[in-house]
């Protein structure tokens, strides 16, 4: 088949020119407010069916479907689900800081926006703010275009007497565009508009001394930083951030306001999921108790009355919905008609360009008004002066329109308003009615001209307006201002409960916890050919660092090691130490405690405990161990600055000194602690074979096979020397030493 009657265009060139045909459709005519009225399309177009049905706040409802009907058959060729959704929400107190439409029936809750009913069970109508938006509609101050079939007329804009687009806010994504903006408080946005109004080079940190934050439906506070909220108004993009707000009542916690739009079940949805997860060992129980008196009530319970709850509820706010981040976009539909990111000031300028000539429009068409009757009236009088020629002209005279505008010097409009004149306005009081409405609009008139031809008395009725519509709908912030710092959740080891653990690794490295300190590790049941290799003692909210030959560091949270009812797990099942490496420490300690460690090798520092502690399952590299050498079990130091430090060779040569003699190092192999002479060490017939740090009045056992001894500070005097020395012999039959330990 050929066709012969039809358009070639390259695909390429087609699919271009419908796409951004389309793009264009949804930033203008979907997603983004317009400056003028704040409202998206399907916005403008409820509030005016709405106002067309009657529905005004003082009017009777109807029902929605009815409302949402008028809609989608008149104005909005779209969904009914959509639409209803749409006036749903601005029915909404918790989603609109001023709610358009006033709902009657389930029209949602904060738990769940969405779950409000069908529109064939609700009721709707106006709201009394909602007459800011429409009061001066039919008076000439707006466009007025035709409606998707043509068969109507919709206003281009309502002529909004307010700058409802910071009022109200919106949200929604168009193509390649999306606007957050928040909602602010009235009688604030007001103030700053005047205030631009009258001075029109205030600058945007004046501004925002009237207008100074955001102001959601909820009384949650808002905890972003002023530095933060000025860089926002000045770019129109940010992010803001909300804290719930709670007290103590007794023991337990009271959530008494919420961020906007979070929702209360989800809330504890959240914390029940970490009880559960057993993260959150310091509560006990949680409720909702919100009711009609308490609309926010969610009660969280402490296990005791000694758990942090300033702590807890920090640690709440970083991980549930009980802080929330909100970001915030200013993108707008300006005057020009073209979408537009906007800061605080400028939208306030162009709201009051918009202002100024809807105010200009509404006097001109008003003046056209008053002219037009003045003109009527002025006929009207003639021929009340002249009624007995006016009647007998109208009864003779097949004709009476041109005679009559040839007789008295009418023209056409006033000929036809006499002609329209009924018998009984014929009565002689009628006169003195008509000079008196020509006195008053007189006067209007001259009071309209003073207006439009002074930019001082229009700017100062602006204003004028601008404070009574204050005065009427406005209200104080419902979201306080409260600086604080940014909330920190706590650490794993900080929600595990405190228990005293004894961690015991066997010579095959499996590892198992054994609750207390009283634990004879040795005497535990081990696998077939397996014993005790090392042990030490420590809480269940610390984390356990260990330590292998290669001076490779690891850590697992206490809590999170097998318990010792059973033979435990094989480390290896947990990290990923090198091939052929064995595991030579174990330490549980709090950040800030310091630990010796030192290799066989005679070297070694001591450091915090944090530098131990590494997320990966690979470790990391700490000590540096010389090859072929070890690393001996590490010490916690119980004073840096009067601990003395005992080392001990294998062949029985013992120093000691202060630890303040050693550096304090991060990583790497240290400093020389005790001199063993290079052939012996190398052979492996000397090495470094343990340390101990005695604190004052502590005790040292030097163990050689099964005897042991014993020594004070009052005996190790003879073994005091300077650091890096060889150290003097231990007495005979405890020069071959097994391991030394304190008591």
């Amino acid at each position: 088949m050929v066709f012969s009657n039809h358009e070639r265009e390259p695909l390429h060139e087609y699919a271009e020119r419908a796409y951004l045909n389309y793009a264009m459709y949804v930033v203008l005519d979907r997603a983004l407010p317009h400056v003028g009225d704040g409202l998206k399309p399907v916005q403008r177009r409820i509030v005016y069916a709405m106002s067309e049905l009657g529905l005004s706040a003082t009017s009777k409802p109807k029902k929605s479907a009815r409302t949402i009907g008028d809609v989608i058959g008149k104005f909005h060729p779209h969904g009914d689900a959509s639409s209803y959704e749409a006036m749903v929400l601005m029915a909404q107190p918790f989603s609109y800081r001023y709610p358009l439409v006033d709902g009657q029936g389930n029209f949602g809750s904060p738990d769940d926006p969405k779950s409000f009913a069908a529109m064939r069970y609700t009721e709707s109508r106006l709201t009394a703010y909602a007459k800011t938006l429409l009061q001066e509609l039919p008076m000439g101050t707006v466009e007025w275009v035709a409606n998707f079939d043509g068969t109507l007329k919709e206003p281009e804009r309502l002529p909004a007497r307010l700058p409802n687009v910071l009022l109200n806010g919106a949200s929604g994504i168009a193509v390649g565009l999306a606007t957050d903006i928040p909602p602010h408080n009235l009688r604030e946005v007001v103030a700053a508009t005047i205030r631009l109004l009258e001075h029109p080079r205030t600058s945007l940190e004046q501004l925002c001394e009237h207008i100074l934050a955001p102001d959601y439906p909820t009384a949650a506070e808002i905890i972003t930083p002023r530095e933060d909220l000025l860089k926002l108004y000045a770019s129109g993009s940010g992010s803001i951030k909300a804290r719930a707000i709670w007290e103590k009542e007794a023991t337990d916690i009271i959530v008494t306001a919420l961020p906007y739009q979070t929702s209360p079940a989800k809330v504890l949805e959240q914390i029940a999921a970490q009880m559960q997860a057993k993260k959150l060992p310091m509560l006990e129980d949680l409720r909702d108790e919100s009711d009609q008196d308490n609309p926010t009530r969610l009660v969280l319970v402490p296990r005791s009355n000694r758990v942090d709850c300033e702590q807890l509820m920090q640690h709440l706010f970083a991980t549930t919905d009980l802080e929330r981040n909100y970001r915030v976009n200013m993108n707008i539909i300006a005057l020009s008609g073209k979408p537009a990111a906007m800061n605080l000031k400028s939208i306030l300028q162009e709201w009051i360009e918009f202002r100024r000539e809807t105010v200009r429009r509404r006097l001109e068409f008003r003046l056209d008004q008053v002219v037009d009757r003045l003109h009527i009236l002025a006929g009207l009088l003639i021929a009340f002066l002249n009624i007995d020629e006016v009647i007998r002209i109208i009864r003779s005279e097949d004709q009476p329109k041109p005679v009559l505008i040839q007789t008295f010097g009418l023209t056409g409009t006033q000929a036809e308003a006499i002609l329209e004149l009924k018998l009984r306005h014929l009565a002689r009081l009628e006169e003195m009615r008509i000079k008196g409405e020509q006195s008053e609009l007189d006067a209007e008139r001259q009071q309209l001209d003073d207006l439009l031809s002074s930019p001082k008395k229009l700017q100062r009725l602006i204003r004028d307006e601008l404070l009574e519509d204050a005065e009427k709908y406005g209200d104080e912030r419902r979201s306080p201002l409260v600086e604080r710092e940014a909330a920190q959740a706590l650490k794993e080891t900080d929600l595990a409960p405190s228990e005293p653990v004894t961690v015991v690794v066997s010579r095959q490295g499996w590892v198992r916890a054994a609750k207390g300190h009283d634990v004879d590790a040795g005497a535990m049941n081990y696998r077939t050919g397996d014993s005790l290799s090392l042990s030490a003692n420590g809480r269940s909210n610390q984390n356990a660092v260990f330590l292998d030959s290669t001076g490779r560091a690891y850590t697992i949270p206490a809590h999170q090691l097998p318990s010792a009812r059973g033979h435990g797990e094989p480390l290896t099942g947990k990290l990923s130490p090198p091939a052929g490496s064995q595991f030579r420490g174990v330490v549980l300690a709090d950040d800030g405690q310091r630990v010796l460690l030192a290799s066989t090798a005679g070297y070694g520092f001591y450091t915090d405990f944090a530098n131990l502690v590494s997320r990966q399952k690979a470790g990391k590299q700490l000590v540096t161990v010389p090859k072929g050498m070890d690393l001996i079990h590490p010490c916690l130091v119980n004073d840096p600055d009067n601990d003395l430090l005992v080392l001990v060779t294998n062949s029985g040569y013992l120093l000691c000194y202060p630890l303040q003699d050693i550096p304090e190092l991060a990583r790497g192999k240290g400093n020389k602690l005790i001199q063993i002479p290079p052939a012996k060490l190398k052979a492996g017939e000397e090495y470094l074979l343990g340390a101990a740090l005695l604190p004052a009045g502590g005790e040292v056992q030097v163990w050689s096979g099964k005897q042991y001894l014993r020594l004070k500070a009052a005996d190790l005097e003879h073994f005091q020397g300077e650091r890096a020395q060889r150290g003097r012999k231990l007495p005979k039959g405890y020069q071959k030493v097994s391991r030394i330990n304190l008591i």
